[in-house]
C-alpha cells in the first residue's frame, strides 16, 4: 500500500481538496515509522518541511481506526501562541472526524476544559506549565484522563532540551507512564539539530523503546543573506533620522517584515525609530511588537497583521516569534546585531523563504564608533564578527550547537519533590525517594544527596514528617506550592500591568514615577497613575522617543564560535554578503588584528598597568578562566581589578611588574591538579535557578561546577596557544 492509501479517508479528502500534489519526504518517512514499527520518532528537517503534518497524519489515522477510550495524543509546545496556532491547523484538519481537539493553557476558557475533563478524548494540545497543573490538581483523575494514552508530540525539543524545563518534561512523562502503566510513543519534531543522537537520548529518556530518526532529504534552499554595518553617532537627537535608521526602514519599506532584536529593548527602540521615520515621510504606520512583556491582545494584533496577505507589515520580536507559529507569506528578516546561536539563526532564517521563494535574511550590526584612545578590546567589532562566524560555520560545515543535559537540574529536584508530595497528600520517604530517583532527569543523582535534601526540606518546614513517618507538604511548602506560579520552573519576575484606560499594553518591572515616560509596544507613554497595591500603571500615550531598560541575557554561546570569530579577524577573506560600511570596517579590524597579531597572541599589554586577555573561549570556559585567574592570581600577579565582558575578553589591572607573568601563571594553573570545586569560595553556592535557594549549600556547588563551569574544556584551549 502507498503512504497515502495508508491514511484516513478524510485525511486523504483534505489533501485533494487542498491540492496537495504528494506528501512531503518528512511525512512519508514519519508514517513509515509510525505505521510500520514501535519505536519513537525524530522528524529533524527544516522550516516550512510539513513536521507538524508529519507527526498528525499517522497519529490521527490510527486514532480514527483504533479510537482511544481517554486522552489519545498528548501535543505539548513551549509557549501559548504556538499551540494556539497549531489548534487551528487541527481543528480544520479534524472537521470530518470524530476526533475532538482541545487546547490547555492560562488563556483557555474554563468551559472548555470542563469539556475535556468530563469527556477526555482526542488530542490535547499543552504546554509544561499547565500539565504540571494537571498531574497535581488531577492526580486521582489521571487514569480516567490519560489512561489510554498512545502518542506525545513534543514540538521545537531544542527549545526544551539541555534546559530545566525540558527536563521537567521528562519526570511529568515519566509521571503519567507510572500511574497509567502505558507507555506511550514520543514524537520529537525540530528544524535546528545538530547531534541527533543527543536528541534521541533525550527523547527516548526514562523508556525502553529506541528513537528512528529519518533520513529526510529537504533539498537546499537558495538563501539571500546580507551583512552591513553602522556607527551610532555618541549624541542622538532624537527629531533626526540617523543612517540606521533609514536603511533598516528602506529594508522593510511596503514588506511583510519580522525584525528580531536578542532583547525587549532592541525590539522596542527599532520600532520607536522606525515608527518616526514613517511618520517624517508620511508613511502608513504597518509596526508591531511582540515579546513576552507585551499584552496577549496586542501580541495577536501582530500575529494577525502578519497573516494578513497582500498587506506590509512589520514587527519586531524577540523569541516569541522565533518557534513556528505560522505568521503567513513572509518576505524578509531582519536580524539586529548578532543571534546568541547557529540554531537560532537558522531558526529566524527559516522564517522566510517558504513557497519555494529564496530566504532571505539581513543582518544589521550597529556600535557606536570607539575612540582613538579606547582599549583595544573596545576597538573590535564584536557582533559583526559573531555574525560572520555564525554564517560561516553553517555555510562551511552545517554545524549546529550539541546541546549538551544538565546533570544536576536540582531547581527541578526540589520542584518536582513538592509537586509530587502535593499530589499524592502523603508518601513513605523510601515510595518518593524510589519514584524521583526513578527519573531519568536525575540520574546524576545519589540516594545520600537526596536524602540530604529531604533532610534540609524538613528543617525548614517545607516538608513535615507524619506520626506514622509518612511525608507531606509543610507550612512554609504550602506557600510555594499553592501559588499557580509554582508550576513553572523558570523564574517569575514581579511585573506592573501598563494600562491606558481599561486597554493593557502589556507589563515592565519597574513603575517610573508619575509624569515620567517610557516606551512600550513601540509606542512612548506618560505615567499618569501608579497602584502599587494592584501593581497597575495608569498611561497615556504621548508624542516623542524614550526607552525602558529590561534585563535579560543572550545565553551560551560555544567556544566554536568565538574561535570561528577570531578566524575572522585573521584570515583574508572577503564573504559576499558584507555591504560597503560591514567591509569597510571588518577591513579596518583586521589590520588591527595583523598589528597586534591576534593570531597567535592572546595576551596583550594596554599600557601602564593594565593587560587585556582575548581568549576566543566560549561562555563555561569563560567563566572558569575568569575565577581561575581571580581565585589564584590576585595575590601572586599583585592584582587591583578584573573588568570581564563575557566571553568576549577580561581586562586585568596589576602591578606592571608582574604583566609579563600572566601567561606562565595561567598555563601553569592550568597544569596543576586544581578542580571545579576549588574555583569557588568555602562560602561560595550560586543561586541560578528557581528553587535554588532551598537547596543545600554543598549540593548547589556541585551543580555549579559540573553545569556553570569547564575546566576541561579551558585547559585543551589554553593548550593551544
Amino acid at each position: 500500500m502507498t503512504t497515502f492509501s495508508r491514511l484516513a479517508p478524510f485525511i486523504q479528502e483534505y489533501i485533494y481538496n487542498h491540492n496537495w500534489t504528494e506528501l512531503r519526504p518528512a511525512q512519508i518517512a514519519a508514517c513509515e515509522v509510525i505505521f510500520n514499527t514501535d519505536a519513537h520518532l525524530l522528524v529533524a528537517a527544516g522550516t516550512a518541511a510539513g513536521k507538524t503534518e508529519a507527526a498528525f497524519l499517522p497519529v490521527i489515522t490510527q486514532l480514527y481506526e483504533n479510537p482511544s477510550q481517554t486522552i489519545g495524543a498528548l501535543y505539548i509546545g513551549p509557549i501559548k501562541a504556538l499551540i494556539n496556532d497549531q489548534f487551528e491547523r487541527l481543528n480544520y484538519l479534524l472537521k470530518e472526524a470524530d476526533i475532538p481537539v482541545y487546547h490547555w493553557h492560562g488563556d483557555v476558557s474554563q468551559s472548555r476544559k470542563k469539556q475535556l475533563l468530563k469527556s477526555p478524548q482526542g488530542i490535547l494540545q499543552i504546554t509544561p506549565e499547565s500539565l504540571e497543573s494537571l498531574l497535581i490538581n488531577k492526580h486521582q483523575e489521571l487514569v480516567r484522563l490519560f489512561g489510554d494514552l498512545r502518542f506525545v508530540v513534543i514540538d521545537e525539543i531544542h527549545a526544551f532540551m539541555g534546559s530545566e524545563r525540558g527536563c521537567q518534561i521528562l519526570c511529568q512523562l515519566q509521571r503519567l507512564a507510572n500511574i497509567t502503566k502505558v507507555q506511550h510513543r514520543r514524537i520529537g519534531l525540530s528544524a535546528t539539530l545538530g547531534d541527533y543522537s543527543l536528541a534521541e537520548t533525550w527523547l527516548s529518556s526514562g523508556t525502553n523503546k529506541f528513537v528512528i530518526t529519518p533520513q529526510i532529504d529537504g533539498g537546499k534552499r537558495p538563501i539571500k543573506l546580507a551583512l552591513e554595518h553602522f556607527f551610532i553617532p555618541e549624541e542622538v537627537d532624537i527629531s533626526e533620522i540617523n543612517e540606521y535608521e533609514q536603511y533598516i526602514f528602506n529594508l522593510s519599506k511596503s514588506r511583510k517584515c519580522l525584525i528580531f532584536g536578542n532583547n525587549k529593548q532592541q525590539t522596542e527602540t527599532i520600532i520607536s525609530s522606525l515608527r518616526k521615520v514613517a511618520k517624517t515621510l508620511s508613511s502608513p504606520d504597518i509596526y508591531h511588537v511582540h515579546h513576552g512583556s507585551i499584552s496577549a491582545s496586542l501580541r495577536q494584533a501582530a500575529e494577525d497583521a502578519m497573516r494578513q496577505s497582500n498587506q506590509p507589515a512589520v514587527t519586531a520580536a524577540t523569541l516569541t516569534l522565533e518557534v513556528g507559529v505560522d505568521i503567513g507569506h513572509l518576505e524578509r528578516v531582519i536580524q539586529l546585531e548578532s543571534p546568541p546561536s547557529v540554531a537560532s539563526f537558522l531558526q529566524r532564517l527559516g522564517r522566510t523563504g517558504r513557497r519555494g521563494e529564496a530566504a532571505d535574511m539581513r543582518f544589521v550590526c550597529a556600535e557606536k564608533e570607539p575612540l582613538p584612545e579606547a582599549p583595544l578590546p573596545e576597538k573590535i567589532p564584536w557582533q559583526l564578527l559573531q555574525s560572520i562566524a555564525i554564517i560561516q560555520l553553517y555555510l562551511e560545515e552545517r554545524w549546529i550547537e550539541p546541546i549538551q543535559p544538565l546533570k544536576y537540574p536540582l531547581s527541578l529536584l526540589y520542584h518536582q519533590t513538592m509537586s509530587v508530595l502535593a499530589a499524592t497528600g502523603s508518601i513513605a520517604p523510601a515510595n518518593l525517594a524510589q519514584q524521583i530517583l526513578s527519573f531519568s532527569s536525575f540520574a546524576e543523582i545519589s540516594p545520600e544527596n537526596f536524602k540530604l535534601l529531604l533532610r534540609y526540606l524538613i528543617d525548614i518546614n517545607h516538608i513535615q514528617k507524619t506520626e506514622t513517618g509518612k511525608l507531606i507538604v509543610g507550612l512554609e511548602g504550602e506557600k510555594i506550592v499553592s501559588k499557580f506560579k509554582f508550576y513553572a520552573v523558570f523564574p517569575e519576575t514581579v511585573e506592573y500591568i501598563v494600562k491606558q484606560g481599561t486597554t493593557e499594553i502589556g507589563s515592565i518591572i519597574m513603575p517610573p514615577p508619575v509624569g515620567n515616560q517610557f516606551a512600550l509596544a513601540g509606542k512612548t507613554w506618560e505615567v499618569t497613575e501608579v497602584d502599587f497595591r494592584k501593581k497597575v500603571i495608569s498611561v497615556k500615550q504621548v508624542e516623542g522617543n524614550a526607552s525602558i531598560f529590561w534585563r535579560g541575557g543572550s545565553g551560551n554561546i560555544h567556544s566554536k564560535i568565538l574561535q570561528r570569530m577570531q578566524q575572522v579577524l585573521t584570515e583574508d577573506i572577503e564573504y559576499p554578503y558584507l555591504q560597503k560600511n560591514a567591509i569597510k570596517r571588518l577591513r579596518k579590524a583586521r589590520q588591527l588584528a595583523q598589528y597586534y597579531e591576534l593570531d597567535k597572541q592572546y595576551i596583550l599589554p594596554l599600557g601602564k598597568d593594565k593587560s587585556c586577555i582575548l581568549p576566543w573561549i566560549g561562555t563555561l570556559a569563560f567563566r572558569t578562566l575568569s575565577r581561575l585567574i581571580n581565585n589564584f592570581c590576585r595575590e601572586s600577579l599583585e592584582i587591583k581589578s578584573i573588568r570581564s565582558v563575557n566571553p568576549y575578553y577580561l581586562i586585568i589591572k596589576l602591578n606592571k611588574n608582574k604583566l609579563k607573568d600572566i601567561y606562565p601563571e595561567i598555563i601553569s594553573l592550568c597544569e596543576q591538579r586544581i578542580t571545579a570545586d576549588d574555583l569557588l569560595s568555602d562560602s561560595e553556592a550560586p543561586e541560578i535557578q528557581k528553587y535554588d535557594k532551598f537547596i543545600p549549600y554543598p549540593m548547589l556547588r556541585q551543580a555549579f561546577t559540573c553545569d556553570y563551569l569547564d575546566l576541561e574544556e579551558l585547559r585543551q584551549i589554553i593548550s593551544c596557544w
